[in-house]
Parts: C-alpha cells; sequence; structure tokens
C-alpha cells in the first residue's frame, strides 16, 4: 500500500504488517475494521453487553499477542470469530465473571459443536460493511436507509435525507449497487 493511502484501506497483509511493526494506526484500524465481527459472534451468544465488552477486549488481548503467530493473513477473520466464540463458550461453561480468569487462555479450537455456517456468515456479514465502507458518503447511507433498516425506508423519505428528487433515488440506487459490488469483489466476496 502507498504511505498516502489511508490505513483503515489497507489489506489485512498491510495492517498486520504495519501492526507487527508497532504502528498504533494500524493497530486501530484492524480492531475498528473486525469490531463488527466480533461484536456479532457475541450478539449471536447473547452475551450481556457488560460480558460482551469485557469478552471483546479479551479476544483483542488476544490478538495483540497472537497476531505474531498467525500463519495465514487470510485466516484472520475465521480466526477472531473463533476466539470469540470459545471466549463466549468459555465463559458460559464456567460461569466466569471475571476475564482475567482467562485472558492467558491459549486454547483457541474449533467453536461448540453445531453449524459452522454462523462463520461463514459473520465474515460475509463483515466483507459487506467493508465493502460498503469504500463507497462514497452518499452512496453509504442510500444503501444503509434502503438495505439495512427495518422496515426499509420509503423513497421520498430516503430522497429528503439525501437532498435529491425522490424519482432520481432509483437511478442513484443502481449507481451505488454498481459501486458496491466492485468494492463487495476488492474485498473479495
Amino acid at each position: 500500500m502507498s504511505a498516502n493511502t489511508p490505513v483503515a484501506q489497507w489489506d489485512d497483509a498491510a495492517l498486520v504488517e504495519a501492526c507487527l511493526a508497532g504502528d498504533e494506526r494500524a493497530w486501530d484500524a484492524l480492531i475498528e475494521k473486525y469490531k463488527r465481527l466480533i461484536y456479532g459472534v457475541l450478539m449471536r451468544y447473547r452475551m450481556p453487553e457488560e460480558d460482551a465488552a469485557d469478552i471483546f477486549q479479551a479476544v483483542c488481548v488476544d490478538l495483540y499477542t497472537e497476531l505474531g503467530k498467525l500463519r495465514e493473513v487470510g485466516a484472520l477473520r475465521g480466526w477472531l470469530a473463533r476466539v470469540a466464540a470459545n471466549k463466549c463458550f468459555h465463559w458460559r461453561q464456567r460461569g466466569i465473571s471475571r476475564p482475567e480468569e482467562w485472558l492467558d487462555e491459549q486454547a483457541h479450537g474449533a467453536p461448540p459443536a453445531g453449524d459452522p455456517a454462523w462463520l461463514q456468515t459473520f465474515e460475509r456479514e463483515q466483507l459487506v460493511q467493508q465493502g460498503i465502507g469504500r463507497l462514497s458518503g452518499r452512496c453509504q447511507k442510500l444503501v444503509r436507509m434502503l438495505f439495512f433498516e427495518d422496515p426499509p425506508r420509503p423513497y421520498d423519505e430516503v430522497a429528503r435525507q439525501l437532498g435529491v428528487a425522490t424519482g432520481s433515488i432509483g437511478f442513484l440506487r443502481g449507481r451505488c449497487l454498481e459501486k458496491l459490488a466492485a468494492a463487495l469483489e476488492e474485498v473479495g466476496l
């Protein structure tokens, strides 16, 4: 990556390399990039808010201590999801109320028995969020209003929010979806 490219847009290989070199901006960007994935796993386990915050911190500590041992950068997303799932599983299984009791635990095996499709779902959601993050501000707003709100907003409300004519929303949606498709391809989806 170019030195002029914002850290948040670096790919995982560049972020990991910069993190291992001690670049704080890279650490911040790496955590920002994957926080939704980690919290998605925590929400899947229905962790209470205060426990989820502690587990998130524990996952970040593991990331910090184990990143240099990661053999394949492409496995980072899955590794983070498995670590988060394992932390939740152990938290519940042991009835642990303080994360210090297992922060140094090194066992990061597969998540508890069940359908592994959840990991693919979280990985896909993370890639979609990364793709949306590469869009212009207006396209990000449009995509989020039309596809991520329940119920979806009517076109006239979207048009008012974006400051455009209602009749142009369909055209803008098409252009933004084309850009999103290209961005998703760039992030590997």
